[in-house]
């Protein structure tokens, strides 16, 4: 079972020529709205590919609230320990996107600002039941803490959106930054190549394995001594929103489901993929059956053009005393290797 902690978000969602720079008016087309929220996102995701999700959350006490729940279990989530909050609207997300699929996002909180400790205390058994844990950045630290000391299986932590300072729970297993929120965590400036990258992310190991997403540089694994660069699948982008979200419920599922780190993050790398070629964020996730067949297709491609990977041996197995979280010997060789895609914008 998969617990998320995290945001509830409708998004407002409208097509741009480009994005506007300071004081700038920008025409835009049609508006479409749909149910959003880091948190929200990565359960949708990991529901999806088939997980069994429980959510923990907050709403505020509006028609917006009645949409984000309804949304959430229609997609198989479980809301029990999703609190509506009287006087307080449901957070928004105000998003831009271009004609490269990129986009710009503004985030009103509302009651995703209200969760708390206490919040996490009343889904405590929940919690320590689940194999896998995911947290992100759109709610309160003391949420995030109190949810990682009371985590029973793996800890998954997005830093998104990147806030300077901003502390990670000592107990996370597995650290999912973009470069943006990677120079945040490290207070370095965003780096540009993979071996900035690595330099970056190697003073975040102490915590356990990191997984930066590089967009449609695919991403970089680090465990211990162990580094690994997995290219992204080559995809045309329609709307990078929920690329980030997607790899994070995916490599929810996968680390639930027993496989190593370096075959969770290769599997999440075509989830996200897919969910780059059409808009929206949750309209955008993939279903596991569309993921099969995508890694099926690209395995075919594979066999006449085998795809060159850079590898280091993997470091030795975290002990108990290190936390006991992640499987053993995680970062294992390369499994078949395809031709790769976006793991992740945001």
């Amino acid at each position: 079972m998969i617990a998320v902690v995290g945001s509830l978000n409708l998004d407002l969602v409208t097509p741009v020529p480009k994005h506007p720079v300071p004081g700038e008016t920008v025409l835009g087309g049609d508006i479409a709205q749909h149910p959003g929220g880091k948190g929200a996102n990565q359960a949708v995701a990991a529901a999806r590919l088939g997980g069994q999700v429980s959510f923990v959350g907050r709403v505020g006490d509006d028609d917006a609230a009645d949409i984000m729940l309804g949304a959430a279990r229609s997609e198989g989530v479980e809301t029990t320990h999703i609190v509506r909050t009287p006087g307080v609207p449901t957070g928004r997300a105000l998003i831009s996107v271009d004609p490269a699929g990129e986009n710009a996002i503004v985030v009103s909180p509302g009651a995703n600002s209200r969760l708390s400790a206490a919040d996490c205390e009343a889904a405590a058994d929940l919690l320590r039941r689940a194999r896998v844990t995911v947290l992100q950045q759109e709610v309160p630290d003391e949420a995030n803490h109190a949810a990682a000391r009371l985590a029973g299986g793996t800890v998954v932590y997005n830093p998104a959106p990147a806030v300077t300072g901003a502390v990670p729970p000592p107990q996370v297993d597995v650290l999912v930054p973009n470069r943006t929120e990677l120079a945040a965590l490290t207070g370095t400036s965003v780096p540009a190549t993979l071996d900035d990258v690595a330099a970056a992310a190697r003073k975040l190991t102490g915590m356990g394995a990191v997984i930066v997403t590089l967009g449609a540089d695919g991403v970089l694994l680090l465990e211990g001594t162990a580094q690994l660069h997995i290219p992204a699948f080559t995809v045309r982008p329609v709307d990078t929103t929920a690329a980030g979200d997607s790899f994070c419920g995916a490599l929810a599922v996968a680390l639930a489901e027993g496989r190593t780190l370096e075959q969770a993050a290769r599997w999440a790398c075509a989830a996200a993929a897919i969910s780059t070629t059409r808009p929206g964020a949750q309209p955008s996730l993939a279903r596991r059956d569309e993921v099969d067949a995508f890694l099926a297709r690209v395995r075919l491609r594979s066999l006449r053009r085998p795809a060159a990977m850079r590898w280091m041996p993997p470091s030795p197995a975290r002990s108990a005393a290190d936390g006991g979280r992640l499987r053993p010997g995680s970062a294992r060789r390369p499994a078949e290797q395809a031709p790769a895609a976006p793991a992740g914008g945001r």
